[in-house]
């Protein structure tokens, strides 16, 4: 399986998150990366393809689903920051107004633990009304059958009200996916990497202008162009390659 933009079903607009239900729920995001490595990935692109929500967190998306005539029409980037903002203060709003009972918890795993400290402090400031929990899995490329069923285990012992997975793409939509049946949870849980550092401050994310104006990735590029060059001078370059390839299909 590859993926393929006209036929994957990306919320159109900030509006339809207000709209997710209540439940246990998957929404990942999707940017030009993604779509990139998907293309060789049939695991990773099936992980997209079958999660409940997706999110486009890139302009490239955005313009690419209209050039190729997609199913789908997003109307602006919804970024993964913009999805966390609004279940945290969603939950937020919710924890307030059970008086007199046990706050609302969100829980957040991946990342190390010093990033993970930096989160909990930012968090219990930020959310005063969420009881806030971690776990940091082992910094590996893989996992062994203990590792997951630790990690498993974990997320079933905390029983959030709200989860999030950052383990950096597609690792962390690979993993959630195919472990998706053994969470016994009941909330919303998205996939969104990055955001972790963005919120314990330990990556700076761009100025307004530049998210307005498109141009987080170049910002990006240029404050860790060492990590960040392959991915966006070779994987925009491969990313217009298979949009011009779907739109000739």
């Amino acid at each position: 399986m590859s993926l393929n933009l006209k036929t994957l079903r990306i919320i159109s607009s900030r509006d339809e998150l207000g709209r997710i239900p209540e439940g246990k729920t998957l929404i990942n995001t999707i940017y030009a990366y993604s779509y990139v490595v998907a293309q060789k990935d049939s695991f990773f692109a099936e992980a997209l393809t079958q999660c409940d929500y997706l999110i486009p967190d890139g302009a490239g998306i955005v313009k690419a689903c209209r050039w190729v005539k997609a199913k789908c029409q997003p109307q602006k980037r919804i970024a993964g920051w913009d999805l966390f903002s609004f279940e945290m203060d969603n939950l937020e709003r919710k924890s307030e107004m059970n008086t007199g009972e046990k706050r609302l918890k969100v829980m957040f795993l991946g990342s190390s633990e010093k990033v993970l400290s930096l989160i909990r402090e930012r968090a219990t400031a930020d959310y005063p009304n969420l009881e806030v929990v971690t776990y940091s899995p082992p910094y590996k490329q893989e996992f062994s059958d203990e590792d997951n069923q630790a990690m498993i285990k974990a997320i079933n012992d905390a029983n959030p009200d709200l989860l999030w997975i950052g383990m950096t793409a597609p690792k962390q939509e690979k993993w959630t996916y195919h472990h998706w049946n053994e969470l016994n949870i009941h909330c919303h849980c998205g996939t969104i990497g990055a955001v972790f550092d963005f919120y314990a401050g330990t990556v700076k994310r761009a100025p307004l202008w530049w998210q307005e104006h498109t141009l987080e990735w170049l910002f990006r590029l240029l404050m860790e162009p060492r990590r960040m060059w392959r991915r966006y001078i070779i994987g925009n370059a491969k990313f217009l390659y298979y949009i011009y390839k779907e739109r000739k299909d």
